[in-house]
């Protein structure tokens, strides 16, 4: 409940006692340190928000949403699961892939990689890869053609490009008369892409299914069927309806599944930052506790004369905790407004200082992503907001019941 007459003299001792009547300076260092902790909090994790949606959407332009396979063996009856698989509700695409290991040679140069089976007309219905090609696309692919795309990093460290031949060894040996001898075929470089992610692009080729069917001695069977969902978020969800869909037989899995690891150190480290950022927001507290303890000390007159006219301890004691809390409201208003205008346009105002001092904080030959991306989570701003305006009401607490505990004889002693 709010008391009028208490409120206003909180509002006067919020001001200072000059003509001017602008609010005093220690309580403007109060809210601006308030502003300033909210601003920074809202601002870093809005970008910390903002990479791990772009490496999230990077990882996903490779990796599926959720993939299906067998339990230790390969998928015979595919055409059929993807077939009752496309009925859901949710689905945007799917197709099917061979995965298996191998090794990449050229020049004396080899290196292991990842290689994937794909059919291209139907995996651009389940990444992005075909909109992150440098050179070349995936319709280069086709089937007994014996062509490979490379990702960047690994085209770079074996030294070839669009057009070089490489060989690629499968770890499987063929018994000839001369011997045992791997299994290995001669790929023309059809093609490079580029993920922005350099666990692909180092470590993964792209062939066509078939050709990836005939060298693994895999007739029909594929690795399994990797879907593309309309809500990424729902992929865990959607994984545990399938399960009970498709029965014991078939391991599910989805992409929080398969980078867990990766998200979870994500979501510890934006914690921590957040628990960092916030200790801002502590010290601009414990400033407005001085504040209120010098502002009780030069009232002990005037709270004095409050009590003589009939204000109890319990009304004295509101007037200071309305005063804390109004500078505390309006620091945590302009740090929100800050932090939101700042959030929504940090990659303008990085790009903007960068041009001035003619410096660039992220080379983009040295760094995967050179800019600074943002995205403003209003879940973020409400407890920050929420956050800052508790721990300021709570700063006024002591101050408050220590100027409640004024006795008007000894105040007014020397008065």
């Amino acid at each position: 409940m709010i008391h009028p007459l208490e409120l206003f003299i909180g509002l006067r001792y919020t001001r200072a006692k000059r003509r001017n009547h602008f609010i005093s300076f220690i309580s403007l260092a109060s809210m601006l340190g308030t502003a300033l902790g909210v601003t920074a909090l809202i601002t870093v994790l809005s970008v910390m928000n903002g990479f791990g949606e772009e490496l999230r959407s990077r990882i996903l332009s490779v990796a599926a949403h959720v993939t299906v396979a067998g339990y230790g063996k390969d998928l015979t009856d595919w055409p059929v699961i993807q077939k009752s698989i496309a009925n859901n509700d949710g689905v945007l695409g799917s197709a099917p892939y061979v995965l298996a290991q191998g090794l990449l040679t050229v020049h004396g140069k080899s290196s292991g990689v990842m290689v994937r089976g794909i059919l291209p007309e139907e995996e651009v219905s389940v990444s992005s890869l075909g909109e992150n090609m440098k050179s070349g696309k995936l319709d280069d692919l086709a089937a007994g053609k014996y062509r490979i795309i490379l990702g960047k990093e690994l085209a770079y460290s074996l030294g070839v490009w669009t057009g070089d031949k490489v060989t690629l060894m499968a770890p499987q040996a063929s018994v000839t008369a001369a011997g045992i001898l791997p299994r290995m075929k001669r790929f023309t470089v059809a093609g490079v892409f580029e993920a922005g992610m350099y666990e692909y692009d180092s470590g993964l080729v792209l062939i066509d299914m078939t050709d990836a069917q005939t060298l693994y001695r895999m007739k029909n069977e594929v690795s399994g069927l990797r879907l593309k969902l309309a809500d990424i978020d729902a992929a865990p969800l959607f994984s545990l309806g399938l399960a009970k869909q498709l029965g014991p037989n078939y391991r599910i899995r989805n992409w929080t599944q398969e980078h867990v690891s990766f998200f979870r150190a994500l979501k510890i480290e934006k914690n921590v930052m957040f628990v960092i950022l916030m200790l801002i927001v502590a010290v601009a507290a414990f400033n407005l506790v001085s504040t209120l303890v010098m502002v009780v000390t030069d009232k002990q007159a005037d709270i004095a004369i409050l009590r003589t006219l009939g204000m109890s301890p319990g009304n004295i004691m509101s007037v200071f905790v309305y005063q804390g809390t109004i500078i505390g409201f309006i620091g945590t208003l302009l740090g929100l407004a800050g932090g939101i205008a700042l959030a929504l346009n940090v990659s303008s105002i990085v790009t903007a200082i960068e041009g001035f001092f003619q410096v660039q904080f992220m080379p983009a030959d040295l760094y995967y992503i050179s800019g600074f991306p943002s995205s403003l989570d209003w879940h973020d701003v409400s407890i920050i907001g929420g956050l800052s305006f508790i721990m300021s009401v709570l700063a006024t607490l002591y101050p408050a019941w220590r100027a409640s505990r004024t006795m008007p004889a000894e105040a007014l002693r020397y008065e």
